[in-house]
C-alpha cells in the first residue's frame, strides 16, 4: 500500500496522460467508425481498441499495475468466466421472442 508521500509525489501527471492517452483511443474509434471498410473489419478493429482502452482504463483508475501479477490474473480470469456465464442465458431469450414466452 503506498504512502500518502508516495502518492503525492506522482502527482495528478500520469493520471493526466493516461486520461489523454484514452480520448485519443476514443477519437481513434471515430475514425474508425467513418472508414469505408467490411462490417468484419470495422468489428475487428472496433473491438481491439475498446479492449486497450479499458484495459489502460481499469490497470490505472482502479490501481490494478500496483497490485501482484497473482490478483491481476486472478481479476482477468474471474471477469472472463463471469462474461461467459452470462451468455448461457441468450438461446432461451430467442425462444421467448419467437414463442412470445408461451411455449414450453
Amino acid at each position: 500500500m503506498p504512502t500518502a508521500a508516495e502518492i503525492k509525489r506522482e502527482g495528478t501527471g500520469k493520471y493526466l496522460v493516461v486520461y489523454l492517452c484514452i480520448l485519443a483511443l476514443a477519437g481513434l474509434q471515430f475514425v474508425i467508425a467513418y472508414q469505408n471498410i467490411t462490417a468484419s473489419q470495422m468489428f475487428r478493429r472496433m473491438f481491439s481498441v475498446a479492449l486497450v482502452e479499458a484495459g489502460v482504463a481499469v490497470l490505472f483508475f482502479m490501481h490494478l499495475w500496483a497490485e501482484k501479477r497473482g490478483f491481476l490474473l486472478f481479476v482477468v480470469i474471474f471477469a472472463v468466466f463471469v462474461l461467459l456465464s452470462m451468455q448461457f442465458g441468450w438461446t432461451d431469450s430467442f425462444r421467448l421472442i419467437h414463442c412470445g414466452g408461451y411455449c414450453s
